[in-house]
């Protein structure tokens, strides 16, 4: 009897994983992006002694194309941040000049945000660049989400040293994200929230990212509009374009 009792936990533990992490990782990360995408967002930098905001438009293609346009405030308006293939640029309008990112970048502070340079742009991919592993089940927002463990590969020259992902197991929404470094210490975590149907899909609308050593520091993302599946030539992610957003 003790046996059965066994067994029949165990089935119900394993029955919930009959996709692989990686699956539901892969899913996870349609979610966001769609075959290609096209949204305007708010950001809001949070100090414990002031407070700044920024509009920005993102376009994105596939996993190897993304674009960035600062939008607002005046002093930041028309810059740009290009993803392509694993290449990233940035262009300044008032230097008027481009500027290929090093890998060494990618892990530093976006616009003085708590976001970094790949949290905007999405260098490695979260699909082939790490391995993917269970860790277990937790509610979030109301919704069972899977743990998810993400190790980056030997030769994956990523950011973190480790993230752990929780994957609501009915939308595939990420809600809560965290990060670390290679000695496993947590850098920071980004919760989400305000789940509603934007551009024809269930998502969080609402990002926020947290980092573990700065009490009272925060960024809030909003996403205001977002189309997903939307006609983009490969043509508009190049380094002649950036300059010409507007």
């Amino acid at each position: 009897m003790k046996n059965l009792v066994v067994m029949l936990l165990f089935a119900l533990t394993t029955s919930s994983f009959t996709q692989t992490a990686k699956e539901v990782i892969a899913k996870s990360d349609k979610v966001l992006r769609g075959n290609s995408s096209k949204s305007e967002m708010t950001i809001q930098i949070v100090r414990p002694s002031w407070e700044r905001e920024m509009t920005l438009k993102s376009w994105s293609k596939g996993d190897d194309l993304s674009v960035v346009l600062i939008t607002g405030p005046a002093k930041d308006k028309g810059t740009v941040f290009l993803k392509r293939h694993k290449e990233v640029w940035n262009w300044v309008p008032a230097i008027e000049r481009t500027i290929k990112l090093p890998p060494s970048m990618m892990s530093q502070s976006w616009m003085g945000t708590d976001f970094t340079n790949d949290d905007l742009v999405n260098e490695f991919s979260i699909v082939e660049d790490y391995t993917h592993s269970f860790q277990g089940e937790e509610i979030i927002e109301g919704r069972t989400c899977w743990i998810i463990d993400m190790v980056p590969k030997p030769d994956a020259a990523v950011v973190w040293g480790k993230v752990r992902v929780w994957v609501d197991q009915k939308d595939y929404l990420q809600l809560k994200v965290e990060n670390y470094d290679e000695d496993e210490y947590l850098i920071n975590s980004m919760l989400a929230s305000d789940i509603k149907n934007m551009g024809g899909r269930m998502m969080a609308s609402k990002l926020v990212m947290i980092p573990e050593d700065e009490p009272g520091n925060k960024t809030i993302m909003i996403y205001k509009d977002i189309e997903f599946d939307v006609a983009i030539d490969d043509d508009f992610f190049s380094t002649n374009n950036m300059k010409r957003l507007q």
